[in-house]
């Protein structure tokens, strides 16, 4: 095993684990806490759950995508203009433009949850879960190097 496995690992497991996160909360616990919780109940716990999810976000899961997806790319000599060449750089090109939407659409999410708007909160929800599941299939689809 090389250092550079150990990078694309930490990379893989910190998406697993976000993306995981995601449908987690998405999948399991929000519908048992629809079925199990009254409002108040219900919006107090979803609202910790979320929270938390954010500080994890912000303070691991962020960092160790950044950090592990630059120097990936810089190993593999990743430039700005590669990014416009067929196959691997126009793949990765997307993947980051995507990470860039649901980045932004998790801040509305956030951002709408805490002003109660919850219309607009669970469309920057749905968005975030299904481009953070199309980055994984683009993370699938880039080609070896």
């Amino acid at each position: 095993m090389t250092w550079w496995s150990v990078v694309r690992f930490l990379h893989v497991l910190s998406a697993a684990l976000w993306v995981g996160g995601q449908l987690t909360v998405s999948l399991v616990v929000l519908p048992l806490a629809r079925r199990l919780l009254d409002a108040e109940r219900r919006a107090t716990m979803l609202n910790a759950v979320g929270r938390r999810f954010g500080v994890f976000t912000g303070a691991v899961f962020l960092p160790v995508q950044i950090g592990t997806g630059v120097a990936i790319a810089w190993h593999k000599g990743v430039t700005w203009a590669s990014l416009a060449e067929p196959g691997y750089g126009r793949i990765l090109a997307a993947k980051l433009a995507l990470f860039c939407a649901v980045m932004a659409a998790a801040a509305v999410h956030g951002w709408a949850s805490g002003k109660g708007l919850p219309g607009l909160a669970r469309t920057m929800a749905v968005a975030a879960l299904v481009g953070s599941v199309g980055i994984i299939v683009l993370a699938a689809a880039l080609p070896a190097t």
